[in-house]
């Protein structure tokens, strides 16, 4: 674990430039190699068996129209996946001072929805610290095939969120990070978890939504069929779809 926590001990000098071109934090040799072994890692095979998707959301502050938003496409995520296996959800999200709900695993699209639509959102710190955890521990019980995570900051230690990530993507377990607005530091964080954990990273806003239903559909499709399927979906979904599949080939 010593080695692992050293690796992401990158650090930053106060005079360098944000970056405005989603690259990773940082092109430390150390970096570039973890990166390598991530990538060198076989895609999801889920087989014959339902894949298991975490959809994690960030519930604090004032992120309703986000909430309404994922709650009328996650059932598109279902149907998309029903021909390649099938597909099993566990809703997982965080809000107010203490609050982080990892809700049962889900083959159907109709409790889930029905789980959504009486929560509300709280305003507090993020905690997605802890929902890297709990997705850690998960997929040590029954493999985890990939995480959506829809969220629009970041309030915590860069470095502890990309080592959690690194230790995800040695499981093989991508973050598909989807960031709603243009907060910089949030970026770059989502940037770099994506590319440690072997996912992929996408920017939306509230005009983008059907975009958003393609990426999330995409997710749904990688997560029951692996990445042939994803690839076979982008050829008549959103252009976005393959910069997606494109992040996750590398």
């Amino acid at each position: 674990m010593k080695d692992i926590k050293k690796l992401f001990r990158t650090g930053h000098k106060s005079d360098e430039k944000p970056d405005s071109d989603a690259r990773a934090v940082s092109a430390r040799p150390e970096i570039d190699a973890f990166l390598q072994k991530v990538a060198a890692m076989p895609p999801v095979q889920p087989g014959n068996a339902a894949g298991r998707l975490v959809f994690a959301l960030d519930a604090t502050g004032s992120r309703e129209a986000t909430w309404d938003q994922a709650m009328q496409l996650q059932a598109d995520m279902f149907n998309s996946a029903q021909a390649l296996g099938g597909l099993q959800v566990q809703l997982c999200y965080f809000r107010g001072v203490a609050d982080f709900y990892a809700s049962e695993w889900y083959l159907e699209s109709t409790p889930l929805l029905n789980t959504m639509t009486g929560i509300r959102c709280h305003a507090g710190m993020t905690k997605i610290e802890q929902l890297l955890d709990h997705v850690k521990a998960e997929t040590r019980q029954s493999r985890v095939h990939a995480v959506v995570y829809i969220g629009d900051c970041m309030e915590e230690s860069l470095d502890l969120l990309c080592q959690r990530a690194g230790e995800l993507g040695l499981l093989n377990v991508p973050l598909f990070m989807f960031q709603e607005g243009t907060d910089p530091t949030a970026r770059r964080c989502f940037v770099e978890m994506a590319r440690l954990s072997g996912g992929a990273y996408s920017p939306f806003d509230n005009s983008s939504a059907g975009q958003l239903r393609d990426l999330l559909k995409a997710v749904a499709v990688y997560a029951s069929g692996g990445l042939k399927a994803l690839q076979d979906f982008s050829k008549k979904a959103h252009p976005a779809v393959k910069l997606l599949g494109h992040q996750l080939s590398r």
